[in-house]
């Protein structure tokens, strides 16, 4: 966890590059600014919203992936007893909230109506997955949820009445960001590192709009970006039964 608090001002300027890029969900500055602001509580840097937060349907989420690594690095340990297309099964525990071994099968998913959904048909075993991911972190540590369900869960709720937001009036609301942003130098390095979380196509685009000097002060930090950008665009690994992720 880092340690390093990002001034509000460089907060404003990453969230406009955000909304404008069209990832990770979030469309408007302040969509993204909130994500940021409940990263950098949790000792992230604000950029790393992107990577472990999504918004659906108004709502924000945080992704199974971030809340299983959340819940190991606090001490929590998972055991996967089965997981399948049909069914999904492992233990949680963890010190201050015990043991509780969670189970989401098909039949459990037809009982909620989310059998006939198209990620149920497609992706099965993944859905069911983060279902108990995000029940079995939630009972014995609810704190590595952040106070969000996985974006599988969202998807399946009500949707959150939409803001009043056209293409116009965000356009409008992007710049309004940008100018109280002010015309501070701009922080190159966060650039980059929101930029290599979309992607190496996103990546690019960031880097070819840079002059030869930026890239210049870049040029030591080109690794990690590409290390980013290119785990951002590798499929997620397939675990077996009885593997847990990093």
């Amino acid at each position: 966890m880092s340690n390093e608090i990002v001034p509000f001002v460089d907060m404003q300027r990453m969230a406009t590059s955000i909304a404008r890029s069209g990832l990770f969900g979030v469309r408007t500055p302040d969509q993204a600014l909130a994500l940021m602001l409940v990263s950098q509580a949790e000792g992230r840097h604000p950029a790393l919203a992107a990577r472990d937060y999504d918004i659906i349907q108004n709502r924000p989420a945080k992704r199974a992936e971030a809340m299983l690594r959340d819940f190991l690095a606090a001490g929590g340990s998972v055991l996967w007893h089965e997981l399948t297309d049909t069914v999904a099964k492992a233990k949680f525990s963890h010190p201050q909230g015990g043991t509780v071994t969670i189970e989401w099968d098909m039949a459990r998913a037809k009982r909620a109506g989310l059998d006939g959904k198209e990620g149920y048909r497609k992706y099965p075993r993944q859905m069911l997955r983060s279902r108990v991911v995000s029940e079995g972190v939630r009972t014995v540590f609810p704190a590595a949820t952040s106070g969000f369900y996985v974006p599988e869960e969202v998807r399946d709720m009500a949707p959150e009445p939409s803001p009043t937001v056209t293409i116009d009036s965000t356009a409008e609301e992007l710049d309004q960001f940008a100018a109280e942003a002010g015309d501070m130098p701009r922080d190159l390095r966060a650039e980059g590192r929101v930029a290599a979380l979309g992607g190496v196509a996103a990546f690019r685009e960031f880097w070819s709009g840079l002059s030869a000097g930026e890239r210049a002060g870049l040029e030591r930090d080109l690794p990690e970006f590409e290390r980013a950008a290119k785990a951002a665009d590798a499929p997620l690994v397939q675990e077996e039964p009885g593997a847990v992720e990093p």
